[in-house]
């Protein structure tokens, strides 16, 4: 609360006065309760106010050759830096319509020549009290404020890190490595920043949305815990049936993360795009997809979205029992997927966006010791 007044120091007034013997007469006043600083012209007492140690009050007269106490009071005012220090006019000036001026332009009090010391001495601690207790309103503000941005940090981290700690807790299930979360979440981020301004998607798309899917992507796949070992770590084609049980895990991640949220008692915005991704990131544009089979615009956009990205990276991705596809192929196969698996517009985003993919990719990219950890753990998983 470097700003506030101290009551354990003196406060300092500056007093602005072109006549010597009204400097002297004020300062003799106002010596043995405060420190006292002095300036015979306007120059010299914004110098004053804009040095290390700038007055809790300014005393300033108005008729003053160079600067008139107008001029300066208008410049102090207009200065972020002074703008809160309390000015009082003490002033020869009688005029109703000089008064008027006065506190118009900022000044807290008027006070006419020749001054009553008791009033003005009454003036002066009445505006320091006021300036005291709204430097502490302020800094109690400042204090708030940062508490509340530190907790809402706090608030956030603890967020990222249980969505971390729920997708890698089904990537230690699953034949994907923890890059591949990584990879996704970003494919979304570049797609969605894209779009933001496509007529198709830029009422849905603001930079708030966009970081909420960016948080929320990762969980894609999170039903993928509830499906059975000898169905998830197969490495060849399922049967009919196995894909039956495997196309469970968009519906078992949806109700995982609804099931969080219920636990909470209270809708958390952005498992409700998590939700949206894992339910929805196997359906496809032209409704052969699922688990509902939805068909175009009926599909969250969240989700198609994911779809590219998701299809894209396991096109690429190096497995424990597979090669990763060339960049240029797995491009291809999204392209001839346009209007049919994918949204077109997305696709097209995607298209412009190519070379951007391949360098997260890369960035990335799974090593060999990712793999070989990968592989170690499903031995343990399967036995």
């Amino acid at each position: 609360m470097a700003n506030s007044l101290d009551f354990t120091r003196k406060a300092t007034i500056l007093v602005v006065d072109d006549t010597i013997d009204n400097l002297t007469l004020m300062a003799a006043l106002l010596k043995d309760l405060y420190r006292v600083k002095v300036a015979n012209s306007g120059e010299k007492a914004l110098k004053i106010v804009q040095s290390d140690g700038p007055p809790d009050l300014i005393l300033l007269d108005i008729m003053m050759p160079g600067l008139s106490g107008w001029d300066v009071c208008t410049m102090l005012k207009q200065d972020p830096a002074s703008r809160n220090i309390p000015i009082i006019f003490l002033t020869a000036m009688t005029a109703t319509a000089d008064e008027k001026r006065g506190l118009e332009l900022g000044a807290v009090d008027f006070i006419t020549k020749p001054v009553n010391p008791p009033i003005v001495m009454a003036r002066v601690a009445t505006q320091l009290h006021v300036k005291a207790a709204a430097d502490f309103l302020k800094d109690q503000n400042l204090y708030l404020e940062h508490e509340v941005t530190k907790r809402t940090k706090e608030l956030a981290a603890i967020q990222d890190v249980t969505i971390l700690a729920m997708a890698s807790l089904a990537e230690t299930r699953d034949n994907d490595t923890g890059n591949h979360i990584r990879r996704t979440q970003y494919y979304v981020d570049l797609l969605a920043k894209h779009l933001k301004d496509h007529p198709r998607f830029s009422l849905f798309l603001s930079d708030h949305v966009i970081s909420m899917l960016f948080k929320s992507a990762p969980l894609h796949d999170i039903g993928k815990v509830g499906i059975p070992d000898r169905i998830l770590l197969k490495p060849g084609r399922f049967e009919p049936h196995e894909f039956e049980i495997m196309k469970t895990h968009c519906k078992l991640g949806r109700d995982a993360i609804q099931h969080a949220e219920d636990q909470l008692g209270l809708e958390v915005e952005f498992l409700k795009y998590a939700k949206e991704i894992a339910y929805g990131h196997q359906e496809k544009w032209d409704g052969s997809g699922y688990p509902e089979g939805l068909a175009g615009d009926d599909i969250p956009i969240s989700a198609r979205l994911m779809a590219v990205a998701d299809v894209y990276d396991a096109l690429i991705s190096r497995r424990v029992y597979k090669e990763g596809m060339p960049h240029a192929k797995a491009v291809s196969i999204i392209q001839e997927g346009r209007g049919s698996h994918f949204d077109p517009d997305i696709v097209d985003a995607f298209m412009a966006l190519t070379d951007q993919f391949q360098a997260v990719a890369q960035r990335y990219a799974d090593s060999d010791q990712d793999l070989q950890q990968k592989a170690e753990s499903l031995k343990l998983i399967t036995g």
